[in-house]
């Protein structure tokens, strides 16, 4: 594992977040039908061209993945790797993604930013008697870059409890403000509640990008199997939270890292016990 700065917004983000000017751009932008545009052109056949001018950006190496014939740029954003770069731990708990983690405890105060929106556990999953199970547990905040491998798994054997659709909206009232910018919108989730005898209770909670940051996740009922696939994101930098209950471990370094404005680099299929 490895750490790095969480990196502070843009002069972009900052622009559309922190002025008015920007604040009345960006509400059109939020909205669905643009963003079913967006996805649907990412999803033609024209927008192969986009392809090769971002593996160039972002030195992407392409011998990591498996052969395919791409039909679209949404196709070869959620490319699949090579299974021998992704070993699975044999840890009751791994990492569902590839990502930059952020770890918190979970109180009764507790405020975490997920891409530039706050959230309470509460409002994360406008549940609060599901919340109330994680009180005194972890959140655990696996942000994805735009280059970072973009298929996620389960990250546990267990048995699916509840799942929810949290569609994204757009704040016209008075809003909640984090520590510098005022926040006006909410970001597209999806949840699922899995519990196991050793883990207990653990929700993961996909967040889509503002606009074309798709969440696919496959059918699922029953019992799962940690390292089975999931689903993917489509274009656009997304997040996967982890909720935990109070009784399960993570490694110290998370929390140091996070006290100290720093992320964890962490893989898909790596353990996050401690």
């Amino acid at each position: 594992m490895r750490s790095r700065s969480i990196p502070e917004p843009s002069r972009s983000l900052r622009f559309l977040y922190g002025t008015a000017v920007g604040r009345l751009l960006l509400k059109p932008l939020v909205q669905p039908g643009l963003s079913r545009a967006a996805g649907w052109l990412l999803s033609q056949r024209v927008s192969r061209c986009l392809i090769a001018p971002f593996v160039r950006r972002s030195g992407i190496n392409l011998g990591d993945y498996l052969p395919e014939d791409y039909g679209s740029y949404n196709e070869f954003f959620c490319r699949r790797i090579r299974p021998e770069l992704r070993p699975l731990s044999n840890a009751a708990l791994v990492s569902p993604c590839d990502g930059r983690a952020s770890a918190y405890p979970i109180t009764d105060d507790l405020r975490f930013t997920v891409k530039h929106t706050v959230y309470t556990v509460s409002s994360l999953l406008r549940n609060e008697a599901l919340a109330w199970r994680f009180a005194g547990g972890t959140a655990l905040i696996l942000r994805l870059a735009v280059d970072d491998y973009h298929r996620y798994c389960f990250p546990m054997d267990g048995t699916v409890g509840e799942t929810g659709t949290i569609p994204g909206c757009f704040h016209t009232v008075q809003p909640i403000a984090n520590d510098q910018y005022p926040i006006y919108k909410e970001n597209t989730r999806q949840y699922t509640v899995f519990r196991s005898e050793e883990l207990g209770d653990v929700a993961m909670v996909e967040v889509g990008a503002l606009l074309v940051g798709r969440i696919v996740n496959h059918p699922v009922t029953g019992t799962v199997c940690r390292g089975q696939e999931k689903g993917y994101f489509q274009f656009g930098g997304s997040t996967i939270v982890l909720l935990l209950q109070k009784h399960v471990s993570l490694p110290q370094e998370f929390f140091h890292n996070t006290a100290q404005g720093w992320e964890t680099r962490i893989y898909w299929g790596e353990s996050l016990l401690d």
